[in-house]
């Protein structure tokens, strides 16, 4: 009898150890879905793959996963944006262009 309930003790340890690692190999994915993230099915094959590299890889899914937002995507943000000054108007670009060669024409003119 005691025999029967260790070896049911044993395959309750070995079922939970096993969904318990597949979970764990999952987080990076679960973040990258919560986020959104435009590269989800990447993180989870890696995540599946690292099963198989001795989760070398799985720190890397995770910073991959945990990069990504989606209210401001990779971080990387133009500050001039951020702080409010507005970008030159294609009309001003066009009157600045020729400014600048009017300038030029004129500098080369004093030049000879």
């Amino acid at each position: 009898m005691l025999e029967y309930l260790a070896l049911g003790i044993l395959v309750f340890v070995f079922i939970t150890l096993f969904y318990g690692v597949i979970i764990v190999h999952d987080i990076p994915y679960e973040i990258a879905v919560h986020r959104n993230h435009p590269h989800q099915d990447a993180i989870h094959v890696a995540g599946w793959i690292s099963l198989f590299t001795l989760n070398v890889i799985w720190p890397f899914l995770w910073i991959w996963a945990t990069l990504y937002r989606e209210d401001r995507g990779w971080g990387m943000t133009n500050k001039q944006a951020e702080s409010g000054a507005e970008l030159p108007q294609p009309t001003q670009l066009t009157s600045l262009e020729e400014r600048i060669e009017a300038l030029e024409k004129l500098c080369k003119g004093e030049s000879k």
